[in-house]
């Protein structure tokens, strides 16, 4: 199974929505993949996994958050998850 980069993610068109499972806090905001591609490196692996551990809610501080994953809108046919995993 191929891995997600930042590069990948960007080259298909990708955002990756984080959420606060705070219960009184419930902040989101879009990651800006193209400072984290420059501050990491276009390879460096972009999965939840690799991601959620060193985030941290700008509103309440909390470490209990939620990535989503949004492929842009496309032509029908074109597969932006495929395209974000080389295939």
């Amino acid at each position: 199974m191929a891995k997600w980069t930042y590069q990948s993610l960007i080259d298909a068109g990708m955002t990756i929505s984080v959420y606060c499972h705070n219960s009184r806090c419930h902040h989101k905001a879009t990651l800006d993949l193209m400072a984290l591609r420059d501050r990491f490196g276009p390879d460096a692996r972009a999965m939840h996994d690799d991601i959620a551990p060193k985030l941290r809610c700008a509103k309440c501080g909390g470490r209990e958050v939620g990535l989503t994953y949004l492929a842009e809108a496309k032509e029908r046919g074109e597969n932006a998850y495929a395209k974000a995993r080389g295939r």
